[in-house]
């Protein structure tokens, strides 16, 4: 039913909405892009243009969108999320451009095989791996509208038994403006294509925010609840490369029937956070002339303020000329709290056999932990360009993270317990930042913790962009680096579960250093990165397993630090072509490990998409294409559903992967303030080598057709 649903939504959808007008959506190159769904309203009456009496309605559908800087309470400003390109692969787990590494199934754990794109700090964080799902303060999108704003989306594909859906809703509006409210509702559950592989994963957050000239704040609240079966992976890697060596061979063997490590077996966490930050500006107004009046009414209302109509005009001033009161930042004082917890439970009904090498606690034990962290800023910051010798913003902040974590335990009667632990810090830092030449940009920030459990760490991190025109092209050059010292997180140095234990109170800290540029060229639509990194004191989950019987080893897993620095060079080249209708866009990443045991990466990862573009009726806006994604032969990280992690694969016994290119054909479309597709993903399925595992021992899903809309409402 549900289905049938979705296929009928898709084939209504254009009648439905062909008295809308589009407007503000231009697609040639170089043309501006609109906001979120650009475009007249349907209006009833337009089609009696003789009838004086009836006016029609039209809902403005400005808005503007912008993300919060974590630590510093900025506004970042984004472009609103209507664009057309690259809308069929939003929903994969995989990444738009297919560059991490998944179990197979939409929503469950997954690894970026691309280093530098990787958390910086040392951190063995648990929900790391649902990254897909989870949005942090600093992710999340906040919406300034005229009026109110809904986005519904929709992903769907296979059946009631094996099929994937993702239902997601945004909801925005304004009382004024300078207060705004909304939610985001995000639901998800895929079924799996694989025995014991379903997850369903939930979010509500709900956000306000208050933008005015000397006041300004932002809320978000989330709550997450995330379950996924484990299963293991398969029990023999060559149901997937060989099925004419198993009983895989029968026409009637499907993917459900493939024998799997385990059974009755969950993962659990529930998440919530609470972000809050807010801060007082101070300074004065200044009268301002706007060359002609209408441009006063698309100032930015945080900073100008129109002054009253009547006002005296200069000398000089032409008629249509306004003066207005500009508001003048001089320094500004900034609070931010952040408030996250989570609670982890490892359900495993069924013990297999010959799996687990060790069991530390006694049998129907309550396998769980649980964080609760509170993190509080305060910074005081002189605002550029107030005065002459006012050249930069100038932070200074200091900050304070406490942190309780809970573990089980035993006493010395062998009865379980739970243990507690508690981390104060005490941090203090500044940074200097400077937007105020077109031509040149740049930003530093610094660090250090002087009290508490992460004495002597510290983090120095600077980015710079130049814009020069060289041969009449627009030239951008960007620079980054960072030099950090972390303390390994606490997981590396405790973990109490039932069947892997450590504690690791001599841990080093982890030293990295990094230096990467990018080159861009926009006419030329190409962007050229290059990096390198070392890293002292490596910290990994290593792979202990013992061998059992020959060939067949027992689960195992400790903390190691590398003993040699570690060196990751890496470059990437991505270059889009327009001939016409014809577009072409590649994504080539390289890159080198100099310890691919200990941190191995593929020597290649590769994105295509090749599509033509096209408009039909004047109207509907077409892609028609096909993309392939491809990474080169390596041993990558193993995945253990016990920890919840990626781990070392068993160096006694490991698998390669890679090496398989997953190809995919798609049609685009959009109308009016829609977005819908259709779309075959892995499409060469059953052809090559028929290794398509992004995980060792975890195939990924087989040939399978997706549907998706979007679908943007003004009212």
């Amino acid at each position: 039913m549900k289905k049938g649903i979705a296929y009928i939504l898709l084939l209504l959808l254009p009648a439905f909405v062909s008295g809308q007008h589009l407007q503000g959506h231009q697609f040639e190159s170089g043309a501006p892009q609109s906001g979120l769904g650009g475009g007249e309203v349907f209006s009833p009456f337009r089609d009696n243009p003789m009838d004086s009496t009836k006016k029609e309605l039209r809902v403005p559908k400005e808005i503007h969108q912008w993300r919060v800087n974590e630590t510093t309470g900025e506004r970042i400003p984004i472009d609103a999320d209507t664009m057309q390109f690259m809308f069929q692969n939003w929903h994969l787990t995989e990444g738009i451009n297919g560059e991490y590494n998944i179990l197979g199934n939409m929503g469950s754990p997954r690894m970026t095989r691309i280093f530098f794109n990787r958390p910086t700090d040392s951190s063995y964080d648990l929900l790391q791996p649902y990254d897909y799902f989870l949005i942090r303060p600093g992710e999340f999108i906040f919406t300034d509208t005229k009026s109110p704003y809904t986005n519904l989306s929709y992903h769907s594909s296979g059946n009631v038994n094996d099929g994937d859906d993702r239902f997601k809703a945004y909801f925005t509006t304004n009382a004024g403006k300078h207060f705004g409210a909304g939610f985001l509702f995000d639901y998800l559950y895929a079924r799996g294509r694989y025995d014991n592989q379903a997850c369903s994963q939930m979010n509500f957050s709900f956000f306000s925010f208050f933008k005015s000239d000397r006041y300004n704040y932002h809320l978000l609240a989330s709550r997450y609840n995330l379950k996924m079966a484990e299963n293991g992976g398969i029990t023999d890697d060559r149901y997937i490369t060989r099925p004419e060596e198993t009983e895989g061979s029968n026409k009637n063997f499907s993917t459900v029937d493939i024998p799997v490590k385990l059974d009755a077996t969950w993962n659990r966490n529930e998440v919530f956070d609470v972000f809050f930050t807010h801060n007082y500006n101070f300074g004065f107004y200044r009268e301002k002339l706007i060359a002609d009046s209408t441009a006063a009414f698309n100032a930015d209302s945080i900073n100008i303020a129109v002054a009253d109509s009547t006002s005296k005009k200069s000398a000089g001033a032409a008629v249509n000329d306004s003066i207005i009161k500009e508001f003048i930042n001089v320094a500004r004082i900034t609070h931010t709290a952040d408030v996250s917890g989570y609670s982890r439970y490892f359900i495993n009904y069924k013990q297999p056999t010959g799996y687990y090498a060790d069991r530390f606690l006694p049998k129907d034990s309550i396998d769980n932990t649980g964080n609760l962290t509170v993190k509080n800023r305060v910074s005081l910051s002189l605002r550029e360009g107030f005065s002459r010798w006012a050249f930069a913003n100038v932070t200074a902040f200091v900050s304070h993270k406490y942190s309780r974590y809970l573990l089980p335990d035993t006493i010395a009667n062998g009865s379980e317990t739970i243990k507690r632990y508690h981390e104060h810090a005490l941090y203090v830092g500044g940074a200097i930042s400077s937007n105020r030449w077109k031509v040149f940009r740049y930003n530093v920030e610094g660090e250090t913790a002087i009290a508490g459990s992460e004495l002597g760490t510290f983090s120095l991190e600077g980015n710079v962009e130049f814009n020069f025109n060289l041969w009449k092209r627009e030239i951008i050059l960007k620079g980054h680096a960072f030099m950090k010292n972390n303390r390994p997180s606490f997981y590396y140095r405790h973990y109490h579960s039932e069947h892997f234990w450590w504690d690791n109170n001599d841990l080093s800290k982890e030293f990295k250093t990094r230096i990467d540029g990018e080159l861009h060229i926009p006419s030329w639509r190409t962007r050229l990165t290059a990096g390198v990194e070392n890293i002292m004191n490596y910290t990994y989950i290593a792979n202990e397993a013992v061998e059992e019987t020959p060939g067949r080893f027992l689960n195992r897993f400790k903390i190691v630090q590398a003993n040699e620095n570690i060196q990751v060079l890496t470059a990437a080249l991505k270059q889009d072509f327009v001939f016409g209708i014809f577009n072409f866009n590649t994504e080539i990443t390289y890159q080198f490990s100099s310890n691919k045991e200990i941190l191995p990466l593929p020597m290649l990862n590769l994105y295509a998409n090749m599509f033509i573009k096209f408009r039909i009726a004047k109207v509907l806006h077409t892609e028609i294409g096909a993309d392939v994604r491809y990474f080169t032969e390596y041993y990558a990280p193993d995945y253990s559903p016990a920890l919840g992690q990626f781990v070392q694969q068993n160096q006694a016994d490991k698998v390669a992967i890679g090496n398989y290119p997953i190809a995919s054909a798609y049609a685009n479309f959009l109308l009016k303030q829609t977005r819908f597709y259709v779309k075959y993903h892995h499409a060469n399925e059953g052809l090559g080598n028929m290794r398509h595992f992004l995980v060792p021992h975890y195939p990924t899903t087989k040939g399978v057709l997706w549907l998706g809309l979007s679908w943007n409402f003004y009212n």
